[in-house]
């Protein structure tokens, strides 16, 4: 017996489904953790793999048909290669996905691509070593580096790059992306800065993607994909004339794309979140911890779809509220 999809109240059938499995990570990127990091949960606390595989078959159950693999930075957590081959053996996922910083993928890409992860993003925001030394604190930009190259090696249908922008630290590198992209036929992905718990967050600092836009165009001419309007999704695409490569803007501040919005995420310690900047969340590990039987589970994540926003708050709002640390909802 088939179930019926996770549509919200305003008509948004949601297929996408974001887990974090850590939220450690092996950088300390500024709009991302505080400055003063945060107060890790014991170990007990995280979803085992078990857990994760149970909940991901329940989601996969009502109509998620793609899963994104995140933290923290996923590649540190021990054996997560076996929990991406254990997802991607599930019936009926069409997808799987993971978000990584690059470190540990020159050593990991071809056993993730064995194990079913198709689609890889990576985050990176500068080209320059002393600017990824300043945004995180570490000195693993050529591990980085690396990383893309045996991923675009080991043959992955789609590898991106996220680059979060911030004006006064990377906005004059935007023509060394496209030219990066251009390089290795890429796809480049812009992401607005976005406020979160004490990442310095302020108006002086956020460039919206028309900005962006309008400096790349300086030089390039930028053909819209066909796909802007048709697929569910954050970005706004374009390809690079005379080339392969592809540039999207996620645009999630100056032009929220909430009105397609099929995701939800499920945080390192089991909590479903129907938008990145909820402040409720719903507390799936209790329920799994303590027997509860999957007609209750499937009540407690459909009341979450239920109650998602139309929209997310205005920027105002955002900023007032200053919802969790980045690395701890997943990135």
């Amino acid at each position: 017996m088939t179930s019926k999809p996770l549509v919200d109240n305003f008509n948004r059938t949601h297929t996408y489904l974001r887990i974090s499995v850590t939220e450690r990570c092996n950088l300390r990127c500024r709009y991302c953790m505080p400055p003063d990091g945060i107060e890790l949960m014991p170990r007990a606390e995280i979803l085992t793999f078990d857990e994760i595989e149970t909940l991901a078959k329940q989601f996969v159950e009502l109509g998620i048909r793609k899963i994104r693999v995140t933290g923290g930075e996923p590649l540190v957590r021990k054996n997560v290669v076996q929990l991406c081959s254990r997802l991607s053996s599930i019936e009926k996922l069409q997808t799987l996905a993971l978000t990584t910083n690059g470190i540990k993928l020159g050593e990991k890409a071809q056993a993730l691509r064995d194990a079913g992860v198709s689609h890889l993003n990576i985050s990176l925001d500068t080209l320059k070593p002393e600017k990824f030394q300043h945004i995180t604190f570490r000195d693993n930009f050529k591990e980085t580096l690396v990383g893309i190259e045996r991923a675009l090696q080991v043959g992955f249908p789609s590898v991106k790059i996220n680059s979060v922008v911030m004006k006064g630290f990377n906005e004059d590198e935007l023509l060394d992306f496209v030219d990066f992209a251009k390089a290795l036929s890429l796809n480049i992905r812009f992401i607005e800065y976005m406020p979160f718990l004490e990442n310095g967050w302020n108006e002086v600092k956020f460039m919206s993607y028309k900005e962006m836009k309008d400096i790349i165009e300086s030089k390039y001419t930028l053909i819209p994909l066909s796909n802007n309007e048709s697929v569910p999704g954050p970005a706004k695409d374009f390809l690079v004339e005379g080339s392969e490569a592809t540039i999207g803007f996620i645009t999630t501040m100056s032009e929220h794309f909430c009105g397609d919005c099929n995701r939800l995420r499920l945080t390192a310690d089991g909590k479903l979140r129907n938008c990145l900047f909820a402040r409720d969340e719903f507390d799936l590990k209790r329920l799994i911890r303590s027997g509860a039987p999957k007609d209750v589970l499937e009540d407690t994540i459909r009341s979450a779809v239920i109650l998602k926003w139309e929209k997310h708050p205005d920027t105002d709002e955002l900023v007032e509220m200053q919802s969790n640390a980045m690395v701890a909802i997943g990135g």
